[in-house]
Formats: C-alpha cells, structure tokens, sequence
C-alpha cells in the first residue's frame, strides 16, 4: 500500500513515515524543499515536491496513492490575520481531499490538534465527545483546524476519514525546533521560570504510531485523541531536570503579568509588529489543559509510554544535531 503523508518535514509527520515504513508501507513524502527532509534515503521511500495550496502538486503527488495522511499545516503564532490560517489549514485540507478524490484515494487521515476539543482536569480530562472551550475557541490556530476538521468529516460519504487529535509533541526529528522549543528552553538551566498552567504532553514516537493505528483501525467519521500524560509545567520542567541530573530553581510567572505582556503584544500586532504574544495564548498558559487517551487505547490498541521517554530521544537528538 502507497501511502502519501504531507508535509513530511514536520515533527510527526517524520515520525509517522518512520513508523509506516517500520510495518512495511510504500510512502511518498510531498514536501517543499527536498534538502530539508530529515530522513536518509530508503528503498520504499520517496520524496514528491509541492504544496498543499498548490493543486497541480498535490494531484501529481497522489497519483496511485492508497491513503493519505495529511499532517500538513501552520502552527507559526506570528501570523497577523486569521486568513492566513484559512488558507494553508483549511484551504489547503480542501485542496488535500479533492486530489484524493480525483485519484480514487480511499482513506485519509486528518491530523488536527487535541484543543478542538474541550480540555478537563485530572479528574475528568477532556475527551473526543466534548465542544471546542476558551481560550482556544478563540484561538486562530485552533479556530482553523477545527474548520479544516469539519472540511475532512463532510467528505466522509466519499472516502473514509479519520481524524487524528495530538497533544503536544515531545520527541526526536524537530528540526525548526516547534514543540522541542520547551526542552531547549529548560535544558540544563538553574533558573526557570514557567506559566501557572499545564498541558497534556504526548511522546512524538507514541503519537506517530498512534496515527498508523488510526489509519489500519480507525472507523469512518470518528477522532481518536493521541494524548499521553497531564503534567504542569512546573512538573514538566522538573522531570526535565530530573533526567539531566538537574534540580533547577523553578519559580512560577504570575497569571497577570503573563496577561499584561498579552495585551501589550495584542497592541504590538495592531500597528503590523510580529509576535507570538497574544492574550488569548498567555491566557492557554494560565490554564490547565488536560486530555484522556483511553479511547485510543481501546479501540485502536495504541500505547502510550511515560513522557521521559519522548524528553529523553528529544534530548538526544538536538545534542546529535548540536542544537543543545
């Protein structure tokens, strides 16, 4: 079986080409800049350059493909307008389903993220059946996955579709670094500081073998979380610290400071200036989002393992590729 993933360079997608090849899939790449991909060349492994806002590429690219996994998508918190979200996120997911159409592909895989659906606590984690919550609602980036999500769903009835929802990525092969940006942050420091909130953070090599689970057992219309262990941050930076034999001085930012440099970032975009500072993401910092696996786990048979396992491979390759 051929297998088309998009955006092959991103962090899980270079995980789930690893892992399909693993079981034996013939895999097609699309991406961008073929010198940037990260994986040596393999026998069943081939690199397709285009676009997901480029028809032409992605038709050509799903020629006598079986699947597709899209994985595909801006995650850069410095975008200005929303549109700019639209047309790479939910344009570009159109563009995806109607070349799998044009060449008889019968399943794809939607890689979206686990905030389109609502977060709970430790005690009651948000699960696949729950509506979008504040902040991320409000979130651009989590707004078009979600509208990109329902674009994949409405084309159920024509081929079979599957919805895949990570938390957040911890493992090797992050090359910009996106989510690995944590473990660079804390990385033998004696000081952190870190937001009063907390996240789900999932091993990248568990979430990718979630997604081949998805494709070989997931059923027609229904979303699988790929969600891992509900950790603060503060948890998360002292199991850091713990595997690099550190015990550094962790020291929490206040919820209204992290607000006021919000809001001074919401007047900094307002005149044309680029950041990642929002109110809605310092309000993301704030809370405690927190997800439960137990539906990937019984229906797919996924495992999931202790996120040391994610922060040390992660570890090991920033130092292999002196980014550490």
């Amino acid at each position: 079986m051929n297998v088309l993933v998009t955006g092959a360079n991103g962090l899980l997608a270079t995980n789930t080409i690893i892992a399909l090849l693993s079981r034996g899939y013939r895999v097609t790449g699309l991406i961008r800049d073929p010198h940037k991909f990260l994986l040596p060349p393999q026998p069943n492994l081939r690199l397709a350059v285009g676009d997901i806002t480029h028809v032409e590429s992605l038709e050509k690219a799903t020629e006598e493909c079986h699947c597709v996994i899209h994985c595909a998508a801006t995650t850069d918190q410095n975008l200005l307008r929303y549109e700019a979200y639209h047309r790479i996120n939910v344009t570009g997911t159109e563009n995806v389903i109607q070349a799998a159409l044009k060449n008889g592909v019968k399943k794809m895989i939607y890689v979206g993220t686990a905030n389109t659906f609502g977060y709970g606590t430790l005690q009651a984690p948000g699960n696949e059946t729950l509506p979008p919550k504040a902040p991320f609602s409000q979130a651009w980036y989590a707004m078009s996955k979600l509208a990109g999500q329902k674009k994949a769903l409405a084309a159920r009835h024509q081929l079979a579709v599957i919805v895949v929802s990570p938390t957040f990525m911890i493992g090797p092969y992050d090359g910009k670094p996106s989510s690995g940006a944590i473990i660079r942050m804390g990385y033998g420091k004696r000081l952190i500081f870190h937001p009063p909130g907390g996240k789900n953070f999932v091993n990248v090599e568990d979430a990718a073998t979630g997604v081949v689970d998805a494709l070989e057992k997931g059923k027609n219309g229904e979303a699988y979380l790929l969600s891992g262990e509900n950790l603060t941050y503060r948890e998360f930076f002292k199991k850091l610290g713990n595997q690099t034999g550190r015990r550094p001085l962790l020291i929490p930012v206040p919820r209204p400071l992290l607000l006021t440099a919000g809001y001074l970032g919401n007047f900094l975009r307002s005149v044309g200036i680029k950041t990642p500072l929002t109110s809605i993401n310092m309000k993301i910092l704030c809370i405690r989002n927190y997800y439960t696996n137990h539906k990937t786990r019984n229906e797919l048979g996924t495992a999931f393992h202790p996120i040391e396992q994610g922060i040390d491979k992660a570890i090991h390759w920033f130092k292999v590729h002196r980014m550490l």
